[in-house]
């Protein structure tokens, strides 16, 4: 396992005495040991930022677009060390983790390519009478440090999608990764401490909940950015006093399914969506509402499907379905399981645990106050409704706290126009699952699922202000 892992504050490593172990999901065995930050390394990371702030406020453009293109190089070099080490701490299927890195090299180009076109435009000024001379520039400028927080599920891309804008928009960041996996968080401030950043223009903390908490009420910071559960985000949000917040929260994502559809895809793709990793993403299909002219047939494609996800270690290439974070959430996952089968649900396939592994679930028969209906359940369980009109499966995709994305399909032009119009979510995908992000696309959700958007020019948007000048061309 070797001596503990140090953080990065600046571009320099620390050890500190305060350790916390990196847990292995699948077998429960101890990778590392990381060190944790206290209150005066969290103070030297704060100040860092803030002078770094001032240099990368006036970094031009061209510089900001190398950078980014350098990680994203370093990245393509180093694709299978960053790979297994989120296998490792995340338990991710290797496969899923390759995935993922691949993702990570992409969000970087594109902050790169978007560092290059920051908007600007000519406001014409002369509407009212006086005013003839009267001309107006806006551009984009710096918000200056920033926060981000990040969760265990994808600690590689849901990083990336705080770090590579902020960078390229001009910005230091102080990252806080999820206690779960800091690993590959640490290892990426390896590849940023290469390139040509003022020294404190990224750091890297580990440390408790009350230290981040901490730094979330710190007024140096202007924006905080956090990905996680949404209790934590909104109580987060309540503490961050004047300062900016974007919030990517929650989901129970629906999906629908007309008779018209295409249901050998649909099947294939819920099973897909349902049990990726698990089901630790906040987009997992979790709801699938099923007309009930096709629903049987539905129900005995998607069965079918789950039945040929393999299980098992994440290691090996065929899994599909590795463990949850961690046995307690496994064990959550049962008991919610368990409690809906008491209350009349009724198990299709899976239901039983081993260690951190559920196997894939399905239910049926659930009803809207059940938790695996109203509340996420974030692992492998996805439930199999019956409905009879449009309408009503709208309405109850709709009937939730959460509102991230939803999934129609159908061939049907209009009713695909009557969900976008309707569903109460941040994007409804036609024909395809929820489960379905490209990293260049408005990522975000309304309702308890969150606050702003990310993408990378969307995120940008939120990390820059908009800044005026006024010019009075009057003539000479």
């Amino acid at each position: 396992m070797g001596s503990p892992r140090p953080f990065l504050i600046a571009g320099a490593w620390r050890h500190t005495a305060t350790t916390c172990p990196v847990a292995d999901p699948f077998t429960g065995r101890r990778v590392a040991e990381v060190c944790q930050a206290a209150a005066q390394d969290i103070a030297e990371a704060v100040e860092a930022s803030v002078t770094a702030a001032a240099s990368m406020r006036t970094m031009p453009a061209y510089a900001r677009a190398a950078a980014m293109a350098g990680i994203a190089a370093q990245l393509e070099r180093r694709r299978e060390d960053f790979a297994q080490t989120i296998t490792a701490e995340a338990g991710k299927p290797i496969t899923d983790a390759r995935r993922e890195v691949g993702r990570a090299i992409q969000t970087f180009t594109l902050a790169g390519e978007e560092a290059k076109r920051l908007p600007g435009e000519v406001v014409p000024l002369d509407l009212t009478p006086g005013s003839d001379q009267m001309v107006g520039l806006t551009r984009r400028v710096p918000i200056g440090p920033v926060l981000g927080i990040t969760p265990f599920n994808f600690p590689l891309n849901l990083v990336a999608h705080k770090v590579a804008p902020c960078l390229a928009a001009g910005n230091p960041i102080v990252l806080k990764p999820a206690p779960q996996t800091p690993l590959t968080a640490l290892l990426l401030g390896e590849v940023i401490s290469a390139v040509d950043f003022p020294p404190g223009a990224f750091s890297v903390l580990p440390c408790d909940n009350a230290s981040a908490e901490a730094m979330v009420r710190d007024d140096r910071f202007k924006l905080v950015s956090f990905t996680g559960s949404e209790a934590v985000g909104w109580m987060l949000k309540a503490r961050c006093g004047k300062k900016r917040i974007t919030l990517e929260l929650g989901g129970n994502a629906g999906v629908i399914v007309e008779t018209d559809a295409d249901l050998d895809f649909a099947a294939s793709r819920c099973a897909v969506g349902g049990y990726a990793y698990s089901g630790q993403t906040c987009i997992s299909v979790q709801r699938s509402l099923v007309h009930d002219e096709v629903y049987d047939r539905f129900a005995e494609k998607f069965l079918a499907c789950v039945k040929g996800l393999a299980v098992g270690d994440p290691r090996d290439e065929r899994t599909v379905i590795g463990p949850l974070i961690n046995e307690d959430a496994a064990r959550r996952v049962e008991a919610w399981v368990r409690e809906a089968v008491g209350q009349g649900a009724r198990l299709l396939a899976g239901g039983t645990r081993r260690g951190a592994v559920v196997e894939a679930t399905a239910l049926t028969d659930v009803t809207p106050a059940m938790k695996v209906s109203c509340q996420e359940v974030f692992g492998p369980v996805v439930t199999l409704s019956r409905y009879k009109q449009f309408g009503e499966a709208v309405a109850a995709i709709n009937d939730s706290d959460f509102g991230l994305q939803a999934g129609v399909f159908t061939q049907d032009v209009s009713k695909i126009f009557h969900a976008y119009r309707s569903l109460e979510v941040g994007a409804v995908l036609a024909n395809e699952i929820p489960t379905w992000r490209a990293d260049h696309m408005p990522y975000g959700g309304v309702k308890d699922s969150g606050l702003g958007r990310e993408g990378v020019r969307y995120a940008m948007e939120d990390m820059t202000e908009l800044k005026l000048l006024v010019l009075n061309l009057k003539h000479p």
